[in-house]
């Protein structure tokens, strides 16, 4: 097997993501790598992260996953997945602890913009859910609505108010949860208004 059958062989193995300790665990070492990328048979996509440079078909989702495995979807990104709005992001959401390396968030292998979460707050509301095949962390539906109050104004009014409202009307939201998660984060008042006004609507209203 060449050397390069042996990249291509890593590649395959790792979904058309991997790492430089990947292709070195294969028997290749550095000076191969550097020279695969100089004459364009990889392409680097963060620092130690590779791919076929001719391959374009590996979904955002796949590298969301290889590259910021802390991310959680949210926001917007989780909005749109739970029906909560009918806008297509057009970057990624993501939530992120504080302490994350601002290095590691360097890549523009595909667009994404950052939520920096404090650690107490981070897994609050953190489950999984297929997102094209993929299993990416992503915040549930309560905790999805307590980021909208706490992150407000980052959402122009009109947004906002159709989130609260097909969250309202959904069979699968949990006002407990929310109750909990909106106490933790510091934002309980504002989100008991909004709960207090869900208990008073007709099924008609919602």
């Amino acid at each position: 097997m060449t050397k390069r059958e042996t990249a291509e062989k890593v590649l395959a193995d790792s979904d058309g993501i991997a790492r430089t300790a990947d292709f070195l665990s294969a028997g290749l070492n550095k000076t191969d790598i550097c020279a695969f990328y100089d004459e364009g048979f990889l392409e680097r996509i963060r620092h130690g992260y590779y791919r076929l440079a001719d391959n374009d078909d590996i979904l955002e989702e796949r590298l969301l996953l290889a590259l910021i495995p802390e991310g959680i979807v949210c926001m917007e990104s989780a909005l749109y997945y739970y029906g909560y709005s009918d806008r297509f992001p057009r970057a990624w959401a993501l939530a992120v602890p504080r302490t994350v390396s601002r290095a590691k968030l360097k890549t523009e292998a595909f667009d994404f913009k950052v939520y920096y979460i404090p650690k107490e707050n981070y897994e609050i509301g953190k489950t999984t859910a297929d997102f094209n095949g993929v299993c990416l962390s992503v915040y549930d539906r309560d905790r999805t609505i307590c980021d909208c109050f706490k992150y407000r104004t980052r959402l122009n009014k009109e947004y906002f108010e159709k989130a609260l409202r097909a969250y309202g009307a959904d069979g699968k939201k949990n006002l407990d949860n929310l109750a909990d998660y909106a106490q933790k984060m510091g934002i309980f008042n504002r989100v008991k208004i909004f709960i207090d006004r869900l208990g008073e609507m007709t099924a008609e209203e919602l």
